[in-house]
């Protein structure tokens, strides 16, 4: 239907022949998002139309992209929204909410408050740092964001704060999220192995771990939570980040599950022999008859203990067949229509990238779903008669519920992807890169910054890897810089950007049932998003520069 149409290669110099203005121009949807959600404060899916509909006029008028094949980029990211983004994100607040329908959120607020000793602040501080690096390490996706800051509103944190704790307290695990494969796929197309760019990532990591917690305590309670709190924040960031720095040498794939929970356990056992000073308005408020039962506790939890299970047995499973491979097998390829064939990459070949997989048993959403059958099914069960009643019909009514509940937050997430295909498949985005990468030696500052763009357009550190891995690999050839310390800075700098990612946003606040909180969450965590990645750029040059040597690992040969 589309052969007739030509080929088309992104110029990064499409503008005036010039890389410097073709990256400003790329940089207008971008720039027309944030500056239409952050200060006019328009609604986030309208936000993502109109820069959708820039990012389409730049690309088929200023990058002379074929209107179909800017159409054929729009559909493709429109698909990759709903499947798998969409339908994690919609598996994952069903989860949640068959607790909230039972009346067990109750039961799972109290379960927090006894391990932070009845400090709200403290249980906050564990699941937003440690259980959702955990969830992020196995799942990725979206999945963490949307269960823990539904988590945190059911400990009692208020939402806004709830949605910025989960998000800033999700970024420094993104890289190594869903088994790695931001790194993998940052390697693999840089040219350097993933285990070497994991190793230097583990290395650099730690500067931002050790010091996040003690961020999230002043979002949840400012000077008088990290007076308060500090030691238990230092704590659970000092072993985080020891967990990463030696899980990244022998299995980096595992890193953010091993690290997250050994910051768990550290948590626990410093909880054990130590209590934190706590404001009447952030202790326990739990109003339950007696303490919960075993039973009760473990039903509770039991949502997320299945998620974890199921998708680790997914994930891990080596053990006489190979389950994530044999998942990944049941994966559909689309050859995208209008796109693939078109679209060529440097050497004149179709761009694989105008392939859509299609993720069915290895998508982490249909696991989230069979663990949100098995606990209503459970619940049905284990409630009948009680105080948590909740009939199987009513639980699986709350799927639908669900989806009508989030659904400014689903047209949001699906016009952001459309946004980003187009300005990735048009050379928007490449552009933008092309610019950063033209300061020589001085690139090692700024290149997380590319990372951080990438990851704020499509939402995915693994496609701010796709995007930039072999231009960081050219860049740094040319200004003599190891490619490793920039692919990692690349994958690391992606997690911050997460922070800001309008996908992102748009989970977090589906999530808390705040649709349109997005501009307000956004206003509060940029600054930090922002502060983490000058700290990160200041941390690579200085490594790129060879300052770091004897902390470093040696280059891979």
């Amino acid at each position: 239907m589309f052969s007739h149409l030509p080929l088309y290669y992104p110029a990064i110099d499409a503008i005036g022949h010039s890389v410097i203005l073709t990256a400003l121009v790329g940089l207008i949807p971008l720039a027309a998002f944030f500056v239409l959600l952050g200060a006019f404060k328009v609604k986030t899916h309208w936000c993502a139309l109109i820069s959708l509909v820039l990012s389409f006029f730049i690309a088929t008028i200023g990058f002379s992209m074929p209107m179909p094949m800017a159409l054929g980029a729009a559909t493709q990211g429109l698909a990759l929204g709903f499947m798998p983004i969409i339908y994690i994100i919609i598996a994952a607040v069903w989860l949640y909410n068959l607790t909230e329908a039972s009346g067990r959120s109750q039961d799972l607020r109290a379960v927090f408050n006894n391990v932070g000793k009845g400090d709200v602040r403290a249980g906050a501080l564990i699941i937003a740092f440690s259980f959702c690096g955990l969830l992020e390490g196995l799942a990725g996706f979206g999945a963490p964001v949307a269960i823990v800051a539904a988590m945190l509103v059911t400990l009692g944190i208020k939402p806004i704060k709830a949605a910025i704790v989960t998000v800033v307290g999700n970024a420094i695990n993104v890289g190594f999220g869903a088994m790695a494969i931001p790194v993998t796929t940052a390697g693999r197309l840089g040219g350097q192995a993933p285990s070497y760019v994991a190793n230097i990532m583990g290395h650099l990591t730690p500067f931002l771990a050790t010091f996040i917690p003690l961020i999230l305590v002043a979002v949840l309670d400012g000077k008088r939570g990290i007076k308060q709190l500090w030691p238990l924040a230092i704590l659970i960031g000092a072993v985080t980040s020891l967990g990463h720095f030696v899980t990244a040498m022998f299995s980096y794939e595992l890193t953010a599950v091993l690290a997250s929970l050994l910051g768990l356990a550290a948590a626990y056992l410093f909880l054990r022999v130590w209590t934190p000073k706590t404001p009447e308005e952030y202790c326990d408020q739990v109003n339950s008859d007696a303490v919960p039962s075993r039973e009760r506790v473990v039903l509770a939890l039991l949502p997320y203990i299945l998620v974890v299970v199921i998708i680790a047995f997914t994930k891990l499973w080596k053990l006489g067949v190979d389950i994530d491979k044999a998942l990944k097998a049941t994966d559909i390829k689309i050859p995208w229509p209008g796109v693939y064939g078109q679209l060529t990459d440097q050497f004149n070949a179709p761009a694989k990238s105008a392939i859509y997989t299609l993720q069915t048993l290895s998508n982490p959403g249909t696991w989230i779903f069979v663990s949100a059958i098995l606990v209503a099914i459970i619940y049905a069960w284990r409630g009948r008669g009680t105080a948590y009643e909740l009939p199987l019909k009513r639980g699986l009514g709350e799927l639908p519920q669900t989806i009508y509940r989030l659904r400014l937050s689903i047209l949001t997430i699906a016009l952001v992807m459309a946004l980003a295909y187009v300005m990735n498949f048009s050379g928007q985005t490449t552009a933008i890169g092309a610019a950063l990468a033209l300061a020589g030696a001085a690139f090692g500052f700024l290149s997380p910054i590319l990372g951080w763009i990438g990851t704020a357009v499509a939402g995915s550190a693994t496609s701010a890897g796709a995007l930039f891995a072999n231009l960081q690999s050219t860049a740094a050839a040319g200004a003599h810089l190891d490619p490793g310390i920039l692919l990692a800075a690349n994958t690391i700098g992606g997690g911050l950007g997460k922070i800001v990612s309008p996908q992102n946003l748009s989970i977090a606040a589906g999530a808390i049932s705040q649709p349109g909180s997005e501009p307000e969450i956004l206003r509060k965590v940029a600054p930090i998003s922002v502060a983490l990645l000058l700290v990160l750029c200041t941390l690579v040059f200085v490594a790129s520069q060879g300052w770091l040597g004897f902390y470093m690992p040696l280059p891979v040969k």
